[in-house]
């Protein structure tokens, strides 16, 4: 598969959720105390993603 979720630690000791493509990684999520709120990110974007608008902020 091309895309996945991974979950990492990072360099203070949080469960950060990333998402990647072809080995690149595209986005990640702030850091979480515990495995289990990362996963709970992973499962939010999964379901509320989709349907997400995408808001231009820039000008010109």
């Amino acid at each position: 598969m091309a895309h996945r979720f991974e979950i990492r630690k990072n360099k203070g000791g949080e469960f950060v959720a990333y998402f990647c493509h072809n080995s690149e990684t595209m986005f990640w999520t702030e850091g979480y105390s515990s495995k289990a709120s990362a996963r709970n990110a992973i499962e939010s974007i999964k379901k509320n993603g989709p349907g997400a608008e995408t808001v231009d902020t820039t000008t010109g």
